[in-house]
């Protein structure tokens, strides 16, 4: 099984497997660079996610 990372959002470190309370976890990521830029994606998800529900309201 390949190994997962995952992004800690209280130490702001990546870990190896779930060391830490799902609470403070963001992941799995595949590689160790895709998890130390966690928040850098949830934030362009989020904008995208926001974008489409601003479109889907203005057609309300």
């Amino acid at each position: 099984m390949p190994e997962e990372f995952y992004f800690n959002t209280k130490t702001r470190q990546v870990e190896v497997g779930k060391p830490s309370s799902w609470t403070h976890r963001m992941g799995p990521y595949p590689t160790r660079e895709a998890a130390e830029r966690a928040l850098q994606i949830a934030q362009v998800r989020t904008e995208v996610w926001d974008e489409e529900n601003k479109d889907d309201d203005e057609e309300s």
